[in-house]
This record gives structure tokens, C-alpha cells and sequence, in this order.
């Protein structure tokens, strides 16, 4: 029988750790959420591979140092209400789930969506809702939040979905130019998103973040 603590152990020890993440809240985090249980029953023996893992075409959940190092930029606090797009079948909800109040998340696919919910659920985790939606649109009604985070990559940031970040929030997204990626983190003050370079990572361009065709003459 597959020891999955000892592989997410592991995990820590070689792929978070060593990457400058020490905060012991995420190091905490990413101890007690079982990863394998958010992903489909065929991946569930890679879980814990240093690489993004595909759950549907064009969608991956992100590598874990990459989760752990936006989370370490972001900062969460416990009182602290986040977004969470593109949340697949709820890994990283339940991470942020344990560092932040509440956290709303977003699925495109509305049979994923649900299953986030169902996963989340049998784990007790009780302060993270799903939501089926476009994820370019986030969630406006249950907003303004204190942090927002892309769960894959984007070309553009739509302004509705900036709109939905409060005055000091931070927002963390990852930024595909060609093959080369870089993840960089945002922070609101008034009425503007200023951004800084965090690190670099790679993954698929999320649906609803790809740049719009400039005009050709």
C-alpha cells in the first residue's frame, strides 16, 4: 500500500523547502492536505512528482513548488477572504482553506466543479465553496477579496477580475509569454494593480486569459 505521508513528506523536504518556502503555515499546510485525494484516480501515484499534473486537456494542477511559492508571495492571513480560479478538483482550495477565512473557488467545468466540492467536503474541509462559472469572471458577488489566485497561466488579466480585489489585496498569476513563463504577484492600491516578477513556471494558458488578437493592417 502506497505511503502517501511519507511521500508528502517528502514532497516538503525536497521540492518546498529548498525552494525558499518556510513559512509555517504553508509548510503546515501542505503537510496535512492529502494531494492525492484531489486528483482523478489514475494520477493519484504521481501526485507528488515535482511536475504539473494533467486532470483534463489543457489543465493541470500546478506543480508543488510553484503552489507553495505563490502562497508564500501571497501572504495569506487568517482573516483573510480569497479567490481561488481554476481550482480543478480542490487541492489548492483546501491549502488555502487552512491559511485564509474563507476561501471561494472557481471551476469552469461544472461536473469538476462539483466533485471539488464533494473532495473538499469528505476531507471536513468546511470554509471553501465551489463555485461552476467562468473563471475569467471570478466571482463579483461574494468579492471584493483580500487575495486572488490563478490556478494556471494567463496571457491577460480581464479588469472585471482585477475590479474584484480590494484596496491593499494581492492578486498571484502566471504569465505565459511562448514557452517561458513567470509568475508575478499584484498588489491593488488606488484603483491600480501594480506588479512585481516573483519566479518563474509553466502551465497551459487558462480559458478566458488568452491574449486578444491585436489588429493586423
Amino acid at each position: 500500500m502506497t505511503d502517501f505521508a511519507a511521500r508528502r513528506r517528502m514532497m516538503v523536504d525536497t521540492q518546498v523547502r529548498p525552494n525558499d518556502v518556510t513559512k509555517f503555515p504553508i509548510i503546515d499546510a501542505m503537510l496535512a492536505v492529502p494531494r492525492e485525494a484531489y486528483l482523478p484516480a489514475d494520477q493519484r501515484e504521481a501526485a507528488y512528482v515535482g511536475e504539473n499534473l494533467e486532470i483534463a486537456e489543457g489543465r493541470v494542477l500546478l506543480e508543488p513548488r510553484t503552489i507553495a511559492k505563490m502562497l508564500d508571495a501571497l501572504d495569506i492571513q487568517p482573516d483573510e477572504l480569497a479567490l481561488d480560479l481554476g481550482c480543478g478538483l480542490g487541492y489548492t482550495a483546501a491549502l488555502v482553506a487552512r491559511l485564509a477565512e474563507a476561501v471561494v473557488a472557481v471551476e469552469e467545468d461544472a461536473e469538476f466543479a462539483a466533485e471539488a466540492q464533494a473532495r473538499l467536503s469528505a476531507q471536513g474541509v468546511d470554509n471553501a465553496a465551489v463555485i461552476a462559472g467562468p473563471l475569467a469572471e471570478g466571482s463579483a458577488k461574494h468579492g471584493p477579496y483580500d487575495v486572488i489566485l490563478v490556478e494556471g497561466a494567463v496571457e491577460h488579466v480581464p479588469e472585471a477580475l482585477l475590479a474584484q480585489l480590494k484596496s491593499g489585496g494581492r492578486i498571484a498569476c502566471l504569465f505565459m509569454d511562448g514557452p517561458l513563463g513567470t509568475v508575478r504577484i499584484g498588489k491593488k492600491a488606488d484603483g491600480s494593480v501594480a506588479w512585481r516578477q516573483a519566479f518563474n513556471a509553466a502551465a497551459p494558458v487558462l480559458p478566458g486569459f488568452a491574449a486578444e488578437p491585436g489588429f493586423v493592417l
